[in-house]
């Protein structure tokens, strides 16, 4: 094994820590804080994070006559848009309705709701193996939702699966971008992009009439979103933890990954996820494993193997 591979794991090993403890930090801090706050902050704090890199990778590609343009700055604010302000809104909502290890679960599904849209919009062959793994992954869904007893709340279900889609579409729109900037760039301009047009939205909800209007639908979380109070010392760590440590330093991680092994390589963080989470979800916060939820995790895994193995074969 070469030291590239060798620091390549070690990075996988990392990211995957990281994004598994992600549900579970936020649960902690999530009572706390709103969610619009928590998503703002650690995309601004992870944006900053990801700089550094992002600014050497940039002046690389411009000894390599490779400049970034007006055109990609509002791509990548388009970016933002969906990623974050969308997807990661929902994303935060949907740790209200449902048990850490149910998200950290169902959204670890999304490289096969990428497989799709990168066929439908980026004309990606897709393959009898991705059909199959998609179809375990739908399987795997249905025993975690159990509709025959509904253990889980639906609407947390919902906002987990439409936040999934929605990153998977930003990960298939990114990926325009990715072919001349690399990975770390999109996403480091997405997230700046992304956190401030956070602000820009919320902004919104401090007009008394539309503040009115959300409180009356329900999204009172929306509505005068505070974005420096809620912070205490007990809390501190926890938030620097997500801020820095899973948002800043795991997407880090994860981007080190690729460039050291490959992207189905570091894919294999979100074979791992849907095991590791739940598992951290029972010690940390208590939350029980159920006998359907064992049944989905399975099937989820399969499907990632039945996805990800040939790939891996073929690299070795």
């Amino acid at each position: 094994m070469t030291s590239n591979q060798k620091q390549g794991y070690f990075c996988i090993a990392f990211t995957t820590l990281m994004f598994s403890l992600m549900e579970i930090a936020l649960k902690f801090i999530g009572g706390d804080l709103n969610p619009i706050q928590i998503n703002f902050s650690r995309f601004f704090f992870g944006g900053l994070v990801l700089l550094p890199f992002a600014v050497k990778k940039l002046q690389k590609l411009k000894a390599e006559d490779v400049h970034m343009e007006q055109s990609d700055l509002l791509y990548f604010a388009f970016l933002g848009f969906v990623g974050m302000v969308i997807s990661m809104s929902l994303y935060q909502l949907s740790l209200l309705h449902a048990n850490a290890s149910v998200v950290a679960v169902l959204f670890s599904s999304n490289p096969l709701f990428v497989l799709v849209l990168a066929y439908l919009i980026l004309r990606e062959p897709i393959h009898i193996r991705n059909i199959a793994a998609l179809l375990l992954d739908v399987v795997g869904i249905v025993f975690i939702i159990d509709p025959w007893n509904m253990h889980v709340e639906m609407l947390g279900v919902v906002l987990t699966l439409s936040a999934t889609l929605v990153f998977a579409l930003y990960t298939v729109l990114g990926k325009r971008k990715c072919a001349k900037f690399g990975g770390l760039v999109v996403t480091c301009f997405g997230f700046l992009f992304g956190s401030i047009e956070l602000i820009a939205v919320s902004l919104i909800g401090y007009i008394p009439p539309a503040a009115d209007l959300l409180i009356a639908n329900g999204l009172e979380k929306f509505a005068y979103v505070p974005f420096i109070s809620g912070y205490t010392l007990e809390n501190l760590p926890i938030v620097l933890f997500v801020y820095l440590g899973v948002t800043g330093l795991g997407f880090a991680s994860y981007f080190i990954a690729m460039e050291k092994t490959s992207a189905n390589t570091a894919a294999l963080v979100f074979f791992f996820k849907p095991v590791l989470a739940p598992i951290l979800a029972f010690f940390i916060l208590h939350e029980q494993i159920p006998m359907n939820m064992i049944a989905g995790i399975l099937l989820i895994l399969a499907g990632s193997m039945t996805n990800l193995l040939p790939g891996l074969l073929k690299k070795h």
